[in-house]
């Protein structure tokens, strides 16, 4: 068994604001297969993405694996309301570089 990292099997892997006080991730495959490999390996949950993204897994407002659109999209709550002074990302753009090396496993 080999396995692949996420950006090698989706199509878009993205981060942007889901309204001032949360930011939604997008993993988009373009096939079906792709996307099956990636749920059925449990490797993306929404306990996984708390470890990953260092939060306490009530700060994930929501995770669906979107079977029509052969997407994971999952929403987290920011630390600050974008914009505040601090806030190193204003449009939530630059959180998604943790999913892109993920490791999924394959036969």
């Amino acid at each position: 068994m080999g396995t692949a990292i996420l950006q090698e099997l989706a199509k878009t892997v993205r981060s942007k604001n889901a309204g001032t006080d949360k930011i939604t991730f997008d993993i988009i495959f373009d096939n079906k297969e792709n996307f099956d490999l990636v749920c059925s390996s449990n490797v993306i949950t929404k306990a996984s993405m708390a470890e990953l993204f260092n939060v306490a897994e009530d700060r994930i407002t929501d995770f669906v694996q979107y079977e029509p659109a052969n997407a994971i999209k999952f929403t987290i709550l920011r630390d600050y309301p974008s914009g505040y002074p601090g806030d190193g990302d204003i449009f939530g753009s630059q959180h998604y570089p943790p999913l892109l090396t993920l490791k999924i496993p394959i036969n």
